[in-house]
This record gives C-alpha cells, sequence and structure tokens, in this order.
C-alpha cells in the first residue's frame, strides 16, 4: 500500500501519454468522479481521453476521510449509494493492490433526543432501500465504545457501510482506467471547451486539441469557473475542511464515528483519520456574492455552520483575481494553480487531538502524523449536479458536497451512460442542473 497521506505536488506525475487528436469522449478531471467516468465509458466501448491540469487524486478525492456511507444520505442518493456500495467491493477485486476497503459500519452518535427523532425520520427512506441502518440505545453505544467517556443517548448505525484509504484507492481505480484502454495525461489543463455551431467539438489544451463530440466535466472545486467562462451559470462554492492523521494507536473500534465534536475512523496504517465536526471555512468571494440567494435556504437552517472569510488566496477558484474569462490561447487558472492545497489551522488540530484525547481517555497522548485541508465543492441544497447542460454535447457531474468519494464509482457509471445516451438507470431528477433556475424551490438534503 503507498503512503497514506493526501497527493500532493511534490509527487511524480504517473501518466504522461500523448495526447490523440480525437476520441469519443473526453473527461475532465482526475478525481474518482471523472476515473469512475472513464472506468464505465470505456467498458462501453468509448475511445475516452482523461485529462487532469495537476496529479491524479491530488484533491479533494485524496483529502477526504475515507467514508464509503449509505447512512444519512439524500433520499434521492440512497439507492445510488447502494450501487457504489456494491460497485466498490467489485473494484477492490479488480485493483493490484488493497485499497484497504473495510466494512466496518459507519455510527452517527446522538447528543439529543431530537437527534434521535431526526434518524428516526431518515430511516424511514433507508429502509425503503433495503438498508440494515437501525437505532441504537445508549446501552448499545456503551457497549460499542467501552472506553469512550462521552455517554451519548442512542446512535444511528449502518453496519454494511465501508471505509477505504482514498489516497491509495483512487490511483488504484485509475490504474484500472488506463488497463481499460482509457488515455490518462496528467499536468494538461483543459483551457475551454471548442465549440461548434453552439455545441462541442472537443476541448482545447494547454498543449493542443482534442476533438470529440461529447464532454464529461468533473472538475469538483474548478467546475463552476470553468463553466463561466463559457457563460453558463453554477451555484456551485467550495468550502474548506481540515483533516489530521495521528501516529499509530491502540485499536479503540473499527466503525467510523461522527461525535459530537469530532469524526474518527481507523486507518489501514494502525492510526485514525480525525475531522473536527461543523464550521468549514467560507471564503467570500465573486461567487459568493453571486450565489447568496440560493445559498439563502441554507444558511437560514445553520447561518453559524461556516466561519467565513473575506478572501480567498491567490489562484483558488473563487479568489478575488482570479479570472473569469480566457480565451483558448491563453494561461487559464487551471494552469496558475495545479492542485488546490489549502493549509489547514494548526491550533485547530492541536485542539482536535485533545477532543479525541478527552473522547478516549486509555488513549493517553495522541500525536498527530499529519494534518492537511481540501476544498468541498458544495450546492445549496448539498446535493450534487449530474446532468446534461445547456451546452449540447457537455455533461457535468459535480457539487458532490463532501459525498463523492463514496459514491463516486455509482455517479461515474451514470455520467458514462448519460454521455452514451444511455439511461441513468435511477432517477435523476433530484440532481438536475435546471433546478436552480426553473423557478423550483430549494430543499436542502437531510440534516443527518
Amino acid at each position: 500500500m503507498t503512503a497514506g497521506f493526501p497527493i500532493t505536488e511534490a509527487q511524480v506525475r504517473q501518466y504522461r501519454a500523448a495526447l490523440p487528436d480525437a476520441a469519443d469522449l473526453v473527461v475532465i478531471g482526475g478525481g474518482i468522479i471523472g476515473i469512475c467516468t472513464a472506468i464505465f465509458a470505456a467498458r462501453g466501448g468509448a475511445r475516452v481521453v482523461l485529462l487532469e491540469k495537476g496529479l491524479v487524486a491530488a484533491e479533494q478525492s485524496s483529502r477526504n476521510w475515507g467514508w464509503i456511507r449509505q447512512q444519512g444520505r439524500d433520499p434521492a442518493e440512497i439507492p445510488i449509494m447502494v450501487e457504489a456500495n456494491r460497485l466498490w467491493q467489485q473494484f477492490a477485486r479488480e485493483t493490484n493492490e488493497d485499497i484497504g476497503l473495510v466494512q466496518a459500519g459507519v455510527t452517527y452518535l446522538a447528543t439529543s433526543r431530537a437527534a434521535i427523532e431526526g434518524y428516526d425520520r431518515w430511516l424511514v427512506d433507508a429502509r425503503a432501500n433495503g438498508l440494515d441502518s437501525r437505532l441504537l440505545s445508549a446501552a448499545e453505544v456503551a457497549q460499542m465504545y467501552p472506553g469512550m467517556s462521552a455517554r451519548p443517548a442512542g446512535a444511528l448505525h449502518t453496519p454494511s457501510d465501508l471505509r477505504a484509504e482514498p489516497w491509495v484507492a483512487v490511483p488504484a481505480l485509475a490504474e484500472i482506467a488506463a488497463r481499460e484502454g482509457v488515455t490518462i495525461i496528467e499536468r494538461c489543463a483543459v483551457r475551454c471547451l471548442d465549440l461548434a455551431a453552439g455545441r462541442v467539438a472537443g476541448v482545447v489544451t494547454e498543449i493542443g486539441r482534442v476533438a470529440a463530440p461529447r464532454v464529461v466535466l468533473a472538475g469538483g472545486a474548478w467546475s463552476a469557473l470553468f463553466l463561466r467562462n463559457h457563460g453558463v451559470a453554477l451555484p456551485q462554492l467550495s468550502v474548506r475542511a481540515q483533516v489530521a492523521a495521528t501516529e499509530r494507536l491502540p485499536d479503540i473500534g473499527q466503525i467510523a464515528t461522527s461525535s459530537a465534536k469530532l469524526a474518527f475512523r481507523r486507518r489501514a496504517d494502525g492510526g485514525y483519520t480525525l475531522a473536527p465536526k461543523g464550521l468549514a471555512h467560507l471564503y467570500i468571494g465573486p461567487d459568493a456574492f453571486r450565489s447568496f440567494t440560493s445559498f439563502l435556504p441554507q444558511l437560514l437552517i445553520d447561518p453559524f455552520g461556516q466561519r467565513y472569510f473575506p478572501a480567498a488566496p491567490t489562484g483558488f477558484p473563487d479568489a478575488w483575481s482570479t479570472k473569469r474569462r480566457w480565451s483558448g490561447d491563453a494561461l487559464s487558472p487551471f494552469e496558475r494553480m495545479r492542485i488546490l492545497d489549502p493549509k489547514p489551522d494548526a491550533k485547530r488540530m492541536v485542539r482536535l487531538a485533545r477532543d479525541f484525547e478527552a473522547l478516549f481517555p486509555k488513549l493517553g497522548t495522541v500525536r498527530l502524523k499529519r494534518t492537511w485541508a481540501g476544498m468541498i465543492d458544495t450546492m445549496p441544497d448539498v446535493v450534487p449536479v449530474v446532468d446534461h447542460t445547456p451546452i449540447n454535447g457537455l455533461i457535468v457531474g459535480t457539487g458532490m458536497s463532501g459525498h463523492g468519494f463514496g459514491i463516486g464509482p455509482a455517479m461515474g457509471r451514470i455520467l458514462a451512460d448519460l454521455a452514451a445516451g444511455r439511461a441513468a438507470g435511477h432517477d435523476m431528477r433530484r440532481f438536475r442542473f435546471s433546478r436552480f433556475s426553473d423557478g423550483s424551490a430549494i430543499v436542502p438534503g437531510p440534516d443527518v
């Protein structure tokens, strides 16, 4: 297994094929969504080129918690996530290395009776989709976490949920894509679409043009910026989330768990991945002002759920100085910042380790091996956009809102089928592109 940390600029480029003249499908973005789209498109018989401005999985796809959860999903996501759960197990058998896939379950600890009631309401949709999710009593929680200092009122638990090591898993899936014949090229930014008569004719990259009748945009935090350059508005913002990896620790439980102050899960190297609960960081920029009305329902539900900063670092997608328009023969923002690598708050990470110590006093001193942060692409309703766009031939899969790693294989399969003109196999109305402009009410996903 490769090193248990996010992929960074310092790592060596692996995929450096020559740029082909033409393809049936171009995929923009080498994260979990783009890689899985490429796999299924190639298996469907398409000639696929996947272009990544930096390195495969170097942004949020290697920076997430590693949870593969059905639990807590929006009702429209649950059947897709059930498919993803199955596909992860299939992919684990196809990879050339251990991706750390473990079926240990996910638990949300409840600090109040109201939280338990919310979990119970969500269980209606879980049961309708055949999930094994159930409520745990306070006594069951105490038995499941014998060394825990907190005494929750109960919990929501899904035994069939999985976890994996994201910095290993997504590159391993890229190897599957390469074996299926996908041409993957790293450090090759797509500057813009090549359009003819209002429809996609290909893409213009920093090293040349690829002719293609269809393009899937899976650019994560960069998707809205790419679309805006073509005059297409999408109310997508990005928030900074922070994560830490501990040194090796005694085993206090294999279950991925969300508690009052932090979330934690066992890692393959014997440590734990920790993340603080709540308070993601939003950098205010031009898109934040443009999207204010769309995000208002979410803000009214939890106005203090974010920390707000007046400006993003230079080069970030919604930084004040980032260009919103450029031509195919000009340097694009995607070349100016190959890898979006936000820095974590060092003091907050120290407090995170202390919170874990307090939750499990028998651990003693918790030492952090490494800390990092990532930018989560989020939508006003905390539900992805997976759909055709107003540009004929362009399909988008973005705004996974922190849910992308787990659901990635199934969303990739759906995007590949949409690009090929096949049925998605699921009710995709909840994920339509037009929901922010057709007068529909914005309904945030479940607060579970």
